[in-house]
Order: C-alpha cells, then sequence, then structure tokens
C-alpha cells in the first residue's frame, strides 16, 4: 500500500501539467484558510480567492516563464526592471479591480461606494499595500519552487553523469589490468600440458576461480575484504607454481573483519607489477615480501621485491607502467582524499606502500 502511494506521487510530481494544478490547488486552499471569513463564510472566502487566482495565475506565469528565465537570467537588467514594474502594476490593478466590482459587488450588503476604475488605476498605494503582495507572494512562491527543483535537478544529473563517467573509467580500468597476468598464464599453463605436467590441472583450477572473480564477483563497486584476499592468495599461488623454488615468497595477512567492502582490484596490479619486475627478470634469487592488515575499516598494504639494478638510460627514461597509472586513477576516483600510496624505488629494490580509509 505504501508503495503504492509512493508511486502516485512521484507519477504525479513527474507529469508537468498535474504538479501545476496540484500547486494552484493547495495554494488556493491555504488562501483561503489563512484569509478567514472576511465575507461571513468559509464558502464565501473560497469563492473569492479562487477568483483571485486569475492575476496571481498570470502575474505567476509571467515571471516564471518569461521575465526571469529570458531578461534577469540572461543580464537583460533594465528590460527585466521596466517590464517587472508594467506587470507588477497591471496586475495589483487587476486584482484590486476584482475585488471592487466582482467580489464587493456579491458580498457586500449596499449601499457601499465603489471606487470607479480611475480611480483604483491612480490610488498606488491601496494597489501596492495588500494587492502586489496578495498577487506576488503567490508568484515568488512559485519562483522559489521552481529555481529549487531546477537546481535539486541538475544537481541530479550531474551526479548521474558523474557516477556513469566513474563507473566507464572503472570498467576501463579492470578490462586493462590483467592481459599481461593472463597471457603468460595461459603460455604456462600450455607448457605444462604439453610436459604433461600433475600441476596443470592445479594451475587451471586456480585460473578458473580467478576468471569467475574478475568476470562475475567484482562487478560491484566494493567486495568484502575476504573475497580480494582469496584472488591475491589465487594469484601469487599461480606465480608460485610458474616459478618454482627459485623464488623467495612471503604473505603476511591480519585482517580483523572479513566482510569489510573494499573496491575490488585495487590491489592486484601492484602485486603483479612485483612479478612482472621483481621475479620474471635475470635475478637469481628473486624475493617478494607482502604485507595486508586491516583493522577498524583502514586497510595498510605494503609489497616489496629485488629487481635489476636500473642502468642510467633507465633512471633518464623511466615511465610509469599501466598497471600503476590506473591504480592511482582508481584510488582517485573511488577514494578521493583517503588514501595514501608511496612509491620507493631504489637501484636494486622496489617497494609499494598504500594506506586507504575504508570508512564511509
Amino acid at each position: 500500500m505504501n508503495r503504492s502511494k509512493s508511486k502516485w506521487v512521484d507519477t504525479l510530481l513527474q507529469s508537468r501539467w498535474q504538479s501545476h494544478i496540484l500547486f494552484w490547488v493547495l495554494g488556493w486552499i491555504l488562501q483561503a484558510l489563512v484569509s478567514g471569513t472576511p465575507y461571513g463564510s468559509y464558502s464565501r472566502t473560497f469563492i473569492h480567492t479562487g477568483i483571485m487566482l486569475l492575476p496571481q495565475v498570470l502575474a505567476s506565469y509571467l515571471l516564471v516563464y518569461y521575465q526571469v528565465p529570458h531578461l534577469l537570467f540572461k543580464r537583460k537588467y533594465l528590460l527585466f526592471g521596466l517590464s517587472f514594474l508594467i506587470s507588477a502594476y497591471f496586475f495589483s490593478a487587476l486584482a484590486r479591480i476584482m475585488v471592487v466590482h466582482i467580489i464587493e459587488e456579491i458580498y457586500r450588503t449596499p449601499p457601499f461606494r465603489q471606487e470607479p476604475v480611475w480611480e483604483i488605476l491612480t490610488d498606488l498605494r491601496e494597489l501596492v499595500r495588500p494587492n502586489f503582495f496578495r498577487v506576488y507572494s503567490v508568484a515568488f512562491t512559485m519562483l522559489i519552487i521552481k529555481l529549487l527543483k531546477e537546481n535539486f535537478e541538475e544537481k541530479s544529473k550531474r551526479e548521474l553523469l558523474e557516477k556513469k563517467k566513474i563507473t566507464a573509467e572503472l570498467k576501463f580500468f579492470k578490462a586493462q589490468i590483467h592481459p599481461h597476468f593472463m597471457f603468460n598464464t595461459l603460455n604456462n599453463l600450455y607448457v605444462l600440458t604439453l610436459k604433461k605436467s600433475d600441476k596443470a590441472p592445479e594451475m587451471l583450477l586456480k585460473l578458473s576461480e580467478i576468471l569467475d572473480y574478475m568476470l562475475y564477483q567484482c562487478n560491484d563497486q566494493f567486495v568484502s575484504i575476504e573475497k580480494e584476499a582469496k584472488l591475491i592468495q589465487n594469484y601469487i599461488d599461480l606465480e608460485k607454481l610458474r616459478y618454482g623454488s627459485r623464488l623467495s615468497l612471503t604473505l603476511k595477512e591480519e585482517i580483523d573483519n572479513s566482510k569489510t567492502q573494499i573496491a575490488p582490484l585495487i590491489l592486484i596490479s601492484l602485486i603483479e607489477n612485483a612479478f612482472k619486475h621483481g621475479a620474471s627478470g635475470s635475478l637469481v634469487d628473486p624475493v617478494i615480501e607482502i604485507e595486508l592488515t586491516v583493522k577498524d575499516n583502514i586497510l595498510l598494504f605494503s609489497i616489496f621485491n629485488t629487481k635489476n639494478k636500473l642502468t642510467q638510460e633507465d633512471q633518464n627514461n623511466h615511465k610509469e607502467g599501466i598497471g600503476l597509472s590506473n591504480t592511482r586513477s582508481q584510488l582517485q576516483l573511488i577514494y578521493p582524499d583517503k588514501h595514501y600510496l608511496e612509491i620507493d624505488e631504489k637501484d636494486e629494490s622496489y617497494m609499494a606502500t598504500l594506506k586507504i580509509d575504508m570508512n564511509k
């Protein structure tokens, strides 16, 4: 029942003409209730305020849909001022004429003095004091509501566009994370299959788990740290199968809550980078050390790897890889002002340290 009511209200507000009718009906009722019973009963008051809607409607739509957007907002200040003064005078006079020559004609007990039209038009004090405010209080209310509505719609549109932009960029970054890893893994799997190695089935199983995670389980903006840690472990296991005993690798994990939410695939690029430059090179005894700590929604991650010594040419032409660049972009999109990434590269070692505040 509540859902159907909510749907009805949304439909009503989204329909332009229905929302306008609702505005004027509510305005009519509120003005009648505020006015009291100057003519002896509420039924007469409702007729009175209903008749007075004519100058209010004309003044409101002229102000809201022409004078403000086409004159004031386009900086035609002189034209706006002249237009507003002329229309304010006209509608205030119309309101006064309707009171004297229609409403009072119906409800006042004769004899009474009835002001002629020319006297109404020249009595500026009477026009301004009750009639201008009676007409333009409604017009200004309508203008404020329209401006607030437009501001809300513009803000919602910007947020939607920004969300779509972020989603598209994240999908683009995710698509670039693992081609290098996938190529090497499939190549190694092919070699193991040719050799009929007992490691081939295990390697295939872990690869299928990684693919399942990347393709189906990390489509949401956030996943549990438990799933991300499982991805990291599978990735490391595959690389250990690849490099065997020549690689010295340690992984330390300390997670206080396995359900802590994190953006998916944030850490894998840093790990892939360590294997790419620290294990797949010509080092005899490569070393990789990984530490992952999550406490009170604060993630601390560090990864250290040995590497070949930088030559002078390497130092002069060093460029940041796509993986690290993507990680920086993802962090900026998802955790703006809530992350810290430090890279410490030396001649024969490389260390990345990342801190993320995952509190929402």
